[in-house]
């Protein structure tokens, strides 16, 4: 058994037996290694090794909590919650028509969405404007796993096909950078271009969640108390104008520096600067953050070391190297397999981002010998890394909705985020993937 294929399954189910996903990850790991007949003091040193690759994402993280309980202290998180719930309050259930519940989940998906190129947070915005919608969801009946998928869905999509914000990382800074590193002559405009396709199959996966697989309503024990108009605070306008400002400085630094870090910076000293946050109180509101997001944090430092045990094992160029020599001349199970395999890789890991670099040094020889086009290359590397983005353990596209939903203790990470978004998602991902090889 190729060492990627156990340590993927061990993680799995590891997860899916409901163990911590820190532990699960450093368990695959060592089995991953031990596997591929290294030593345990190797593996061991190999997966800390690789612990450091991770810092630079929690710091990003950390600053990106603080920045978020920043934007809540600024009323903006109130103000949309409190639009919501005046719309609903006092309605029985069921006078609540569909047009209100996709009022609600359209805003949930333009917010996602908005926090990868307009305001560009990430995931942090979603433990500091789901908890208070609880309450919404409760009384729309709404099923969390499908508010899990609209999260997912305008987390991952984004950064696939438009290039501003993290897209632009995603698409110009690594997978077209990584693309010409092996040899692929595509330019900029390109590399969007031969995503569309492959982004489709998001969309088609968000339809079947929204329309098909979780429509039903659903009732949760303990639900969120349902907060009154008595309730609704009071917002001061100028910490809105100010909240503005630090959304445009924040974006304006991330986009100048090419740093999520320098830019929840910005953002920081804005609202510190415009008297939303006291200076006595920046080490209260930082400390907040860092606690909001600290375990995303440490999941994926501990990702980071499970992928550089990986690499030590050479075990991914075995895989694709055996796959190829058994494939043949065959182009269209060539697509299929290296999108597979890009699906296990980027399990194990749980960032689609961590992964091209990866997978590129050996998938684009490899596209070319099949004779693929360019544009096809493209959306074969593209997909194979965002594949299992969404439906990883360790995806902060994951864990960044279950770190709203599941604030009242009825949402669980893995039947209930994982799950979902791994069968809305990445069979379609592979599926439009696949066609997107064979036609482009």
């Amino acid at each position: 058994m190729n060492p990627v294929l156990v340590s993927v399954c061990v993680m799995l189910a590891l997860s899916l037996m409901r163990i911590n996903v820190v532990v699960a990850l450093t368990l695959s790991a060592l089995v991953g290694g031990l596997t591929a007949g290294m030593s345990i003091g190797d593996t061991v040193s190999a997966f800390e090794g690789g612990l450091g690759g991770g810092a630079t994402i929690a710091l990003s993280y950390a600053m990106l909590g603080a920045f978020a309980v920043a934007i809540s202290k600024s009323g903006i998180t109130d103000l949309l919650a409190q639009t919501i719930i005046k719309r609903i309050n006092g309605k029985h259930p069921d006078n609540l028509t569909n047009v209100i519940k996709y009022f609600v989940l359209g805003l949930i998906g333009l917010m996602a969405i908005s926090s990868q190129n307009v305001i560009p947070v990430h995931i942090a915005f979603i433990p500091i404007l789901i908890p208070p919608l609880l309450s919404v969801f409760a009384k729309l009946r709404l099923d969390r796993r499908l508010v899990a998928c609209v999260l997912t869905f305008g987390l991952v999509t984004p950064y696939m096909a438009l290039p501003v914000g993290f897209g632009g990382i995603f698409l110009h800074n690594i997978l077209l950078k990584n693309l010409h590193d092996n040899g692929l002559d595509v330019t900029a405009s390109q590399v969007p271009m031969a995503m569309i396709l492959p982004a489709l199959g998001m969309v088609t996966g968000l339809l079947i969640a929204v329309f098909i697989s979780y429509r039903k309503p659903r009732d949760y024990p303990q639900a969120a108390p349902e907060i009154t108009t008595s309730e609704v605070k009071q917002l001061d306008k100028r910490h809105i104008i100010v909240a503005a400002i630090a959304i445009v400085a924040t974006l304006a630094a991330q986009l100048s520096s090419g740093s999520m870090i320098i830019g929840a910076l910005a953002g920081f000293l804005v609202f510190t600067l415009g008297g939303v946050i006291k200076m006595k109180e920046t080490q209260d509101v930082f400390t907040k953050g860092v606690h909001m997001m600290a375990m995303i944090g440490f999941i994926m430092i501990a990702a980071a070391g499970f992928a550089a045990v990986m690499k030590a094992t050479g075990s991914v160029e075995t895989l694709v190297s055996m796959l190829s020599t058994s494939i043949g001349e065959n182009k269209p199970l060539a697509a299929l397999l290296m999108l597979i395999v890009g699906l296990l890789v980027t399990m194990g890991i749980g960032s689609s981002f961590s992964t091209i670099p990866i997978i590129a040094t050996i998938y684009v020889p490899l596209a070319v010998s099949f004779g693929f086009s360019p544009m096809a290359t493209i959306a074969l590397v593209g997909t194979a890394a965002a594949l299992g983005d969404a439906g990883s353990p360790a995806s902060d596209s994951t864990l960044g909705p279950t770190s709203g939903l599941n604030s009242d203790g009825n949402h669980d990470h893995i039947w209930d985020s994982v799950v979902p978004t791994f069968i809305h998602y990445n069979l379609p991902l592979i599926v439009f993937g696949w066609i997107a090889a064979m036609t482009l």
